[in-house]
């Protein structure tokens, strides 16, 4: 079977909330982002075969295809397409798996994958709640198929994150620990310029808004999210603003455009499980990773698993049996913020220049996603 090569990586800085990334147009974040990723190479942008990328509540400035709108905003041909994947948080994911798909199956030699979010103008949620003027309360309400399987009981990544603290004894003081060193880590990742390959300016901006100097005390102080549960704002991602690219080559490709790779996509799968719990999908999907790519997680050398919640992180180290020394690394989405869309090719990033410091190389990234599915991809490092 043909190979598909990663060529580059690129991120934006990622944004908090009503931060520096926020008035930014949607399409200029991510026509950014692949300016910037196709400027670090010697590829025409007319040669590039589509565009691929994810981005979750596609409404107002997000919607109409934003994989197309960023590429012409870009300012690049018009000739070349574009296509919007939404498979929620693992949108942009998934995006670099249809990329590799295509590249592999002959049908492909150059496209860009990547995503683009901006949450400080278009709320999680947003494509949900907009149903209520048409009368829908949400996706499931009023399925019939849906309510014989689940019933009407809620489906939220909220219910979802306290049900997987609860069935794997996550203790709210493990999970505090756990944001605690995501901040720790994150803070000690820009201050020693590891981010430094990775991230593209955006307006003068290249660092990080979302890390904070926080405290064991000041987190034991929030009150939770729910009555009687574990969990509060501070073991939940942040609400951020972002976008990031990557290109993606076939052998001929390389040959012909003397490129040099990054990595070789080792194995890429995607898994689902139970809807409710919604957020504990990585567990069966690296399980099944592993055993299709013929590893075993001590055969992994760095691991970045998105922080939506803490209990999901720590849930599937008990799962896996994962080294925690290299898992985040360089902190999470607790700390460093989950640009919904953009976070899948933002941490392939993060994972293809972390591989590159510590010489590792195999490389394993996966995401917990709406719906109860989760994405798998698993990099060797080349260079």
């Amino acid at each position: 079977m043909p190979e598909a090569y990663v060529i580059d990586a690129v991120r934006t800085p990622v944004g908090k909330r009503g931060g520096t990334l926020s008035e930014i147009h949607p399409a200029d974040l991510g026509a950014g982002a692949i300016r910037s990723l196709l400027d670090r190479s010697p590829i025409d942008p007319v040669n590039i075969d589509d565009v691929v990328f994810g981005c979750v509540d596609a409404i107002g400035p997000q919607a109409g295809n934003i994989a197309r709108t960023a590429w012409l905003a870009a300012g690049y041909p018009e000739e070349v397409p574009g296509v919007t994947v939404d498979r929620q948080c693992g949108s942009s994911q998934q995006a670099v798996h249809f990329a590799a798909q295509a590249i592999m199956s002959g049908t492909a030699d150059m496209i860009v994958a990547g995503g683009v979010q901006n949450m400080s103008k278009i709320p999680i949620a947003s494509a949900m709640t907009a149903g209520q003027q048409y009368g829908f309360d949400t996706p499931f309400v009023g399925s019939t198929g849906w309510e014989h399987r689940y019933g009407k009981q809620e489906i939220s990544q909220f219910r979802g994150a306290e049900l997987i603290a609860d069935k794997w004894d996550v203790s709210r003081q493990d999970m505090e620990m756990f944001a605690l060193t995501s901040h720790t880590r994150a803070r000690a990742a820009i201050a020693t310029g590891r981010f430094d390959r990775e991230i593209i300016a955006v307006d003068g901006h290249t660092v990080d808004e979302g890390p904070r100097s926080t405290t064991l005390e000041k987190m034991q102080a929030l009150p939770t999210l729910v009555d009687g549960g574990r969990l509060t704002a501070a073991l939940a991602s942040q609400i951020s603003d972002g976008a990031s690219a990557t290109l993606l080559a076939s052998e001929a490709a390389v040959r012909e455009y003397g490129l040099r790779p990054r990595a070789r996509i080792h194995h890429l799968s995607a898994r689902g499980s139970d809807p409710v719990f919604m957020l504990s999908a990585p567990i069966p999907a690296t399980k099944y990773a592993l055993e299709r790519a013929g590893l075993t997680i001590d055969d992994i050398d760095a691991v970045e698993i998105n922080e939506a919640f803490a209990p999901v992180v720590l849930a599937w180290m008990k799962e896996i049996g994962a080294d925690p020394e290299k898992v985040n690394v360089n902190g999470g989405a607790i700390a460093l913020g989950h640009p919904l869309g953009a976070t899948g090719t933002k941490l392939l990033a993060t994972l293809l220049c972390e591989l590159e410091r510590i010489q590792g190389r195999y490389g394993l990234l996966t995401i917990c996603e709406g719906g109860g599915t989760a994405n798998v991809t698993i990099i060797e490092r080349l260079s």
